[in-house]
């Protein structure tokens, strides 16, 4: 008799904490809040209704000049309901050192950057960023596992933050893929 009342008790308390967990589990992108690059709070529940892109950037990258064609994007598809996110990370070989304010300035003065652009960030490792936590494994995004592999590795996001797709760091931001994926074509 005592081992039923101890198995009674056990699994109320199991379900109270399976729920607890999954109820503060993020479940969309729309769940996080990050810092700009400025160093302000951004609620990226203020994209809900937009196509998104996240993507992890470098300045001192052979991918670097991919700013070029994701400022290109963002011009053309800004008015389709379309965002890019630029989230600095010196993961891959020290290739952005630099503060949030020498990045900006690299950014603005090179490429002429208008999307958001938000404070450095580590993207894998120990210290992974939270939003990266739940855009690379698929426990936590519910449909893929997809490591950073390089600077520039990007991730689509549905207009209700759901994870999409990734796209390689080498592929091109303008690929017909990514803009097929933006017009809905």
């Amino acid at each position: 008799m005592i081992r039923i009342q101890k198995f009674v008790f056990i699994i109320p308390l199991l379900m109270i904490s399976f729920f607890s967990w999954s109820s503060t589990r993020p479940a969309s992108l729309h769940d996080f809040t990050v810092e700009d690059i400025y160093g302000e709070s951004f609620d990226l529940s203020t994209l809900k209704g937009k196509k998104v892109m996240v993507v992890n950037t470098a300045s001192r990258c052979g991918l670097t000049p991919q700013y070029e064609a994701l400022e290109q994007l963002y011009r053309e598809y800004a008015d389709h309901g379309f965002v890019i996110i630029g989230f600095p990370a010196n993961n891959f070989m020290n290739q952005e050192p630099g503060t949030n304010e020498d990045i900006i300035a690299f950014c603005e003065e090179n490429y002429g950057v208008s999307f958001l652009m938000m404070s450095k960030i580590s993207v894998r490792g120990d210290d992974m960023a939270p939003l990266y936590q739940w855009l690379t494994r698929k426990e936590n995004n519910g449909v893929m596992d997809a490591e950073v592999s390089w600077n520039f590795q990007k991730f689509l996001i549905d207009e209700e933050g759901n994870l999409e797709d990734m796209i390689p760091p080498r592929e091109n931001p303008m690929s017909e893929r990514v803009i097929a994926w933006i017009t809905g074509e």
